[in-house]
């Protein structure tokens, strides 16, 4: 039996192009995660960076900081904050970094207005859409179980 080019060309396309069917989707909970087809949706990834504001009294740095710590368990907690954490120094001046569960800039904005560092300008921020796993949210509950003392 000869096939053809053309057949056999065609009959490549159609496997490169097969679907693969994941037999653990859960309906349910990609909905409730805003899930695409893919399992991701997008997020607002926050860095911050060093701001203009030098503040030296250091009773005065610690409420600012205590401040910033008390808003991300906040939006922790209202499960609008998914990731955040300090970067190693470095050449560009990042200082961390959030992925905030939010649809736009301008809600990101009104989440981080709550935080004093970057209200008084010891951090800036810089914005971007993030496309990333839906089920980020998810780990908020594990997070609670792995750390056994805070600062």
């Amino acid at each position: 039996m000869r096939i053809s080019i053309t057949s056999f060309l065609i009959v490549l396309s159609v496997m490169a192009s097969a679907q693969t069917i994941n037999t653990k989707y859960d309906q349910t909970l990609a909905e409730k995660l805003g899930a695409d087809e893919n399992g991701m949706k997008m997020y607002v990834l926050v860095i911050l960076k060093t701001g203009s504001a030098v503040v030296t009294d250091q009773a005065r740095r610690d409420s600012l900081f205590a401040g910033h710590m008390a808003n991300i368990n906040r939006l922790g907690q209202q499960k609008k904050l998914v990731v955040a954490g300090p970067l190693e120094k470095n050449e560009k001046t990042y200082r961390g970094i959030f992925i905030l569960d939010v649809k736009s800039f301008d809600e990101a904005n009104q989440l981080l207005a709550g935080d004093p560092t970057i209200r008084e300008k010891i951090f800036d921020v810089e914005m971007f859409n993030w496309y990333g796993s839906a089920a980020l949210p998810e780990y908020l509950d594990a997070s609670e179980k792995v750390w056994k003392a805070r600062r």
